[in-house]
Parts: structure tokens; sequence; C-alpha cells
């Protein structure tokens, strides 16, 4: 069976290439896509599925943004298993920050040029949200589009979704960006930040080898 992976926001495979995946899966990694210019989000998620063969079963899984990403492909694309790693089932399951960013509607009114991830600010904030201990952070983030970054963010902030009970959910313990205390994960890794996947590869890989070969 074949896998659809899709990254955390901006990162690329990297983050996710020290988990061993399940033999009997062919994994298939979908690249993030820049939006085009005020593009609705049911567009761009029709846009990220187009590489998706629907003429034989496939799961999906995503990281993060892709998380939820994936959880919007199905609806058009329904998939035999769903994973989520370090993302939300449903908007109930957002945080107070991110709550904050929906009443509010910041992020959609920030100008572009704050999501400069080569600022020493963007920088900081990104590692105090992800991973605080890691220095590291930014070696995974490939896409660096402004214009990108900032579409994501609203999207998160603004994203409204009923749960679906087909989603394996999979959070690190000390998560802040979606902490454990506002969901009520089927897995979680015990000490890992937001970028567990990275961090605790070895135990996401024994996590996943048990949800695909059952």
């Amino acid at each position: 069976m074949k896998l659809y992976v899709i990254s955390g926001l901006g990162a690329d495979f990297t983050v996710l290439e020290r988990i061993k995946f399940p033999e009997n899966l062919e994994v298939v990694f979908i690249d993030w896509l820049i939006p085009t210019k005020k593009e609705d989000f049911f567009h761009y998620v029709e846009r990220m599925a187009e590489k998706i063969d629907v003429s034989e079963p496939f799961s999906l899984l995503g990281y993060s943004f892709g998380g939820i990403i994936v959880q919007e492909i199905d609806k058009i694309k329904p998939a035999e298993k769903i994973v989520i790693l370090g993302s939300i089932k449903s908007d109930k399951e957002k945080s107070r920050f991110i709550k904050l960013g929906e009443v509010t509607k910041i992020p959609k009114f920030l100008p572009e040029r704050l999501f400069n991830l080569n600022s020493l600010m963007m920088y900081s904030v990104a590692r105090k949200l992800v991973d605080p201990k890691n220095p590291k952070l930014m070696q995974y983030v490939k896409v660096t589009d402004q214009y990108y970054l900032k579409w994501c963010i609203d999207k998160v902030s603004s994203w409204k979704f009923e749960e679906n009970p087909k989603v394996i959910q999979i959070l690190g313990s000390k998560d802040i960006v979606f902490p454990p205390k506002y969901s009520k994960p089927d897995y979680i890794v015990e000490g890992g930040t937001h970028l567990f996947p990275a961090t605790k590869a070895k135990e996401v890989s024994r996590i996943l080898k048990e949800i695909f070969e059952k």
C-alpha cells in the first residue's frame, strides 16, 4: 500500500528521514506548493492531492500543518488510514495561542515582511515554540516564501473541522504548538517536543509499525 506523506509547515522530508516506515508501505512524499494570491483553502488542498492515485488503496500521514492538510484531502480522496504527527483532529483542540490568532485574525493582517525566517525575531519565536533546545531547527525549513508562510499560519488559526474517527493521532508530551492536554491522542511520545518525529524517531517508528501492521 502507498503511504502519502506531507511534512510540517515549510519543511521537507528531512524532518522525517530518521523514521523507519513499515516495509509493507511504499512511501510517497508530497512537496509543499506555494499558494497563489488569494487562493482559497479548498482549492489549495485539491492541488496538494493531485499526486494521489485513487485507483488503489492508500493511507495518509501528515506532520504538523501537514496533518491538517491530509485530513482535508481525505474529504475528497478517502484513505484507508490517516495518521497525524504533532497535529490536531479538530478546531476544538487548538491551543489558546492559536485560538487567539483565530479570534483576532492577527495573522491575516500582519505584513508579509514579518514572516522572514532569516530574521532573528522569527527564528527566536519558532525555536521557542517548536523545540527550545534544538539550535538546528531551521535546517528542516526548506520553503521560506513569506507569502506561503503567512498564508499557512492564517489557515491553521482559522481552520474548522469536525473530528474524523479514522484519524490516528500521535503527539509529543512536551509539544507547545499542539499541547496534548487539549486532545485525546491515541499515542503520546514521552519527552517529545513539536520536533519529535526528528528527535524521537525510534519511538515514532515503533508506533507506525504497530498502526500499519494491524
